[in-house]
């Protein structure tokens, strides 16, 4: 039997964006700098992710500045068979997420902010104790 995380975890809250967004099939929590946190993963290597999360952010974040178009909030990748979204988790901490071809994209802009404070309220628990 597979037990279920509780939902004010790290691991929870990933967990209940899978439950909640159509499509959402994968997700990593890391650090800005590229660490892995915690993962919520069945294919995808999460250190690699992790890793790679970062240098998305570094790359979206110049574009965002060059352009001058404010703050970067997420980097979407459409693929071939789905999509990859990064997004910032306050200045520390990065979401990915790995969503198949039918990823309601609609649901996910509108479930990733709760998710995002979600995340950030327990990341700052964490640090507190």
């Amino acid at each position: 039997m597979t037990e279920i995380p509780p939902p004010d975890s790290l691991t929870g809250i990933l967990a209940s964006l899978r439950e909640r967004v159509m499509g959402v099939s994968e997700s990593v929590l890391s650090t800005v700098d590229g660490l892995l946190v915690v993962a919520d993963t069945d294919t995808v290597h999460p250190e690699s992710v992790a890793a790679l999360a970062a240098a998305t952010l570094g790359v979206g974040r110049r574009m965002a500045e060059t352009a001058g178009v404010g703050a970067l909030r997420e980097v979407v990748a459409r693929c071939g068979s789905g999509h990859v979204i990064v997004v910032a988790v306050g200045d520390r901490a990065l979401l990915t997420v790995k969503g198949d071809d039918g990823l309601d994209l609609a649901a996910f802009q509108r479930e990733s902010p709760a998710t995002v404070e979600q995340l950030t309220k327990a990341l700052a628990s964490d640090v507190a104790h």
